[in-house]
């Protein structure tokens, strides 16, 4: 897998997508769905890795059976929240929502 955070005002938004789907599109209803690598395409991360990571985002984007499996087992996306591409390829997202302290 690879994962790439970013660092934004609301807090760390993190990418992960599985290595073999970097760089491919797939058809998806009216358009197409890119993995683009220049948003998914940081550094190769292990599933416990990309776990420690999901959980402390802000904003989680995940592509690809490995990656939103860790986002499963990390507690930060449900299975009724999976998009599935093409009936095969799972996408998934998720936003912490804090309260005001």
């Amino acid at each position: 897998m690879y994962i790439k955070t970013y660092e934004t005002k609301y807090g760390t938004m993190v990418a992960v997508a599985d290595a073999e789907l970097i760089g491919k599109k797939f058809k998806y209803k009216d358009g197409e769905f890119f993995v683009n690598p220049r948003f998914y395409q940081g550094e190769q991360a292990s599933a416990v890795e990309v776990m420690a990571a999901v959980r402390d985002a802000a904003t989680v984007n995940l592509v690809g059976r490995k990656s939103v499996e860790c986002g499963k087992m990390a507690g930060v996306i449900s299975e009724k929240n999976i998009l599935w591409i093409n009936k095969k390829i799972p996408h998934a997202q998720a936003v912490v929502m804090l309260e005001n302290q």
